[in-house]
């Protein structure tokens, strides 16, 4: 019997959690819309924010942020020159007080001799290299000195390998370096002509493994640790004082030196910065502690401190193009821990699903299955403190699509709504099996399903005339009227399909806007109030509908200062100009003599346009509505109502 050990959940998603609500990110989404974002500043606000179950990239990025400042605090560059110049003068001090009794001319001669050494502890070190220490004590201090710095210099760029030395200055340990050094450079040019070097990369790992404790699993996985690390410490020498930076440059020097591989660091580095070039390799960075850092665990906290760095930029997604595949899922692991990085993936699985469940199409647009939600969304919002009671009030009854069969069918496309012919679909799916000849299970692709084609019929054409100009952001009216259109396009599609719907609006000149349009939709930042033009769109809409009932409805803040030319070129005139308002009366009466009454909703309490809206509806029949930015959803779609029934 197989035996099964049990123990607490530690890491990771929920294994149990519950698929996430899609639409809750869709409404979400909305919601943003509604408040005025574009689609793509919506999504990329959500990422940042998160929703009630998610942490979003903002939390991750304060919490990079308050590693960046805890590293900043660890302490302060310059702790190898401490260390170095507290066992110098230790030496020092012990060689001195070992002469200090012996008479003799030799012991005067080396007391003259250090007493002339450099106060430069760089050189200090150099001009006593090959001093003949008299005191075992000041011996061992100097000696422990040199192979401080070796074992430093070592770990700075090949992080815990002095562990793998027993003395660094031993012949046999150098030689073992130099072996790996030139087996690493080998294998570094090779990858800059160009060349496969997975094999170099097994044959160097078999044979110098013990150099590298972190154990990288492949070449670039390497490549990338030294490179983070080699960048980090010219970062480091470049954050020093000039005198610190010239002393700790020649230390290194002179530690290589005596190791013997200097010539071959220099070319580990020109390969690296040629390998990576995208990394830091300048800048300074300040450190803010108290206590010295020895060159290993700086460059450690400067290496993990552009990693943040990086990251920090990847999370903001503040540069042309971010998405949230940028995101290195792996640094974020490496940074903050198993959780965060499940964060990420979880933000990254839920725009993967938005695409594959058809809420949004490759191009992080809305496609019509958003829209719907959009529009139900802004329908529920205009309604929010109204009587609801005739919403489900539904003039037809309808299985997928309005109007009368044709007999015909088509191939199905994405996005429509007429109904499936069952027969026809299976038809399609034997003939491809027959003619495959296939022996399995009959399945059923996308290709072989047809819809029966239907001929609509009208019940009524509404236009809803907006407003786009400037004013309306000025007057913070236009999130108002955009949701306005958002729910009555929703209405008209969902509850009434068998109406026709044109969106219109007008500034400095007049379109006709789609409804997947829309939630992008801002407001204009020209000059101009057209409603000479959209009377005329209107009137053409209505063209195309002859036997239906004409809706007609007018929303703005503002009275007409622009107008149509026949040349097809506007003019514009602040106040109004005669012509201008000729102009738009002539477009309303067209409307009148066709029997087309207009509503006309009021934003503000400007005099000059409550007056005139008076009088054109005295003129048209119509009538007018003063609103508030608030209500004005709930008052057009309520008219929408009213004037489809005919009231």
């Amino acid at each position: 019997m197989p035996r099964y050990r049990y123990g607490a959940y530690r890491d990771g998603p929920d294994p149990l959690a519950a698929p996430y609500d899609l639409g809750r990110v869709v409404d979400d989404i909305a919601d943003r819309i509604m408040a005025g974002s574009s689609v793509a500043q919506a999504l990329r606000d959500l990422f940042r924010s998160g929703t009630e179950d998610q942490r979003g990239l903002a939390d991750l990025r304060r919490r990079i942020q308050q590693r960046r400042r805890e590293l900043s605090e660890q302490g302060r560059l310059g702790g190898t020159l401490d260390e170095v110049r507290e066992l110098l003068d230790q030496a020092l001090s012990a060689e001195q007080d070992y002469l200090f009794p012996d008479p003799s001319d030799d012991a005067r001669f080396r007391e003259a001799q250090l007493a002339n050494v450099s106060p430069d502890t760089a050189s200090a070190v150099r001009e006593l290299t090959d001093y003949d220490w008299q005191s075992p004590e000041a011996k061992a201090a100097f000696n422990e000195l040199r192979e401080l710095l070796q074992r430093q210099v070592l770990d700075q760029q090949f992080a815990g390998m002095s562990q793998a030395l027993s003395s660094p200055g031993s012949p046999a340990d150098q030689q073992r370096m130099k072996d790996m050094l030139s087996d690493l450079n080998q294998m570094m040019a090779a990858h800059r002509n160009g060349d496969d070097v997975s094999e170099m990369f097994a044959e160097f790992m078999d044979a110098h493994s013990e150099f590298f404790p972190d154990t990288p699993e492949t070449f670039e996985e390497l490549l990338d640790d030294l490179a983070r690390r080699a960048a980090a410490m010219q970062r480091m020498l470049d954050s020093m004082s000039p005198e610190q930076r010239e002393q700790l440059a020649a230390l290194m020097d002179q530690a290589m030196a005596d190791l013997d591989i200097s010539a071959q660091m220099s070319q580990l580095r020109d390969h690296l910065q040629s390998l990576r070039p995208d990394l830091p390799w300048q800048g300074a960075q300040r450190m803010r502690g108290e206590q010295g850092m020895n060159l290993p665990d700086a460059t450690s906290a400067l290496a993990e401190m552009a990693d943040l760095e990086a990251l920090d930029s990847q999370l903001g997604q503040n540069y042309p193009g971010a998405t949230l595949d940028d995101v290195d899922v792996e640094a974020v692991e490496r940074a903050l821990g198993r959780s965060a990085a499940d964060d990420i993936t979880q933000l990254k699985e839920i725009e993967r699903r938005l695409r594959e469940q058809g809420y949004l199409t490759d191009r992080l647009e809305l496609s019509p299955k958003t829209m719907r939600r959009i529009g139900l969304t802004a329908l529920k919002r205009v309604f929010a403190d109204a009587d609801a009671g005739r919403r489900g009030d539904h003039d037809v009854r309808r299985s997928g699509a309005s109007g009368e069969f044709t007999g015909q069918t088509r191939p199905w496309e994405f996005g429509d709504e007429q109904p499936l012919d069952v027969v026809k679909t299976v038809s399609n799916a034997i003939q491809r099996n027959v003619a495959a000849a296939g022996t399995g299970p009959m399945q059923l692709r996308p290709e072989d399903f047809e819809v029966r084609e239907t001929n609509t019929q009208t019940r009524a054409a509404v236009a809803l005339l907006v407003d786009q100009s400037f004013s309306m952001v000025m007057n913070d009216t236009w999130q108002s009227a955009k949701t306005t259109a958002l729910a009555l396009h929703h209405l008209s599609t969902s509850t009434y399909p068998l109406d026709a719907m044109q969106i219109i609006t007008f500034a400095n000149l007049a379109r006709t806007v789609k409804p997947e349009e829309l939630p992008n939709l801002d407001a204009g930042d020209l000059q101009g109030t057209n409603l000479h033009h959209a009377l005329l769109l209107a009137g053409r809409f209505f063209d195309q509908h002859p036997g239906a009932q004409p809706v007609c409805l007018v929303v703005t803040d503002g009275e007409p200062t622009a107008y149509l030319r026949g040349d097809g070129d506007w003019w514009f005139m602040w106040p109004p100009d005669a012509q201008t308002v000729r102009e738009t009366v002539g477009a309303v009466d067209q409307l009148t003599r066709r029997g087309i009454a207009i509503s006309w909703f009021r934003l503000g309490d400007d005099p000059r346009l409550e007056r005139f809206l008076d009088a054109m509806a005295r003129r048209n029949c119509g009538r007018v509505l003063g609103v508030d930015a608030q209500r004005l959803g709930r008052y057009v779609v309520t008219d929408y109502m009213r004037a489809r029934r005919g009231h």
